[in-house]
């Protein structure tokens, strides 16, 4: 039996495979967050979303969110409404056009998210003062890529990819 030279120890397939173990275990995390705060893990993807957009100086209407994370008029209604009532998501007039409800995360859930996310970032963190500034950028690159190529429609549907 022949060894593959791509998945052993050090390959770039151990890297995929990492990489592949680090977003598991963060899924698992963050449905361990939803649930412990009465949440949809469909609600945490939101308030990412959020926090995301609102880092890039992005407003965020109902709509974009719905775009975002893949859903439909009602089920974005839903997971706002959701938020909402939870006290984790304001809705506010956009003070440029009246017309429009921008949607922002409240400082509440971000000091929630903090308190039980804020371990894994101190630590995640920690690696990253670790590195110097060509290792830094490599991650950069890496991660970079990494999320391109899932973020991109595969074009022979699901399952024409490896594993």
């Amino acid at each position: 039996m022949t060894e593959d030279p791509d998945s052993g120890p050090g390959t770039r397939m151990e890297l995929i495979h990492l990489l592949r173990k680090v977003t598991v275990e963060f899924g698992l995390r963050q449905a361990e967050f939803a649930a412990g705060n009465g949440m949809h893990p469909t609600d945490v993807r939101a308030l990412i979303c959020l926090l995301d957009a609102e880092r890039a100086g992005t407003d965020v209407t109902a709509g974009l969110l719905g775009a975002r994370l893949g859903l439909h008029s009602a089920g974005t209604t839903a997971v706002v409404d959701r938020l909402v009532r939870l006290g984790h998501v304001k809705r506010t007039r956009d003070p440029r056009d009246g017309r429009r409800v921008l949607l922002a995360v409240d400082e509440r859930a971000v000091e929630l998210g903090q308190a039980f996310f804020g371990p894994f970032i101190g630590a995640a963190d920690a690696v990253l003062r670790g590195l110097d500034a060509r290792e830094t950028d490599a991650v950069r690159r890496f991660l970079t890529a990494a999320h391109e190529a899932v973020a991109r429609p595969l074009e022979d549907g699901p399952g024409s990819g490896p594993t």
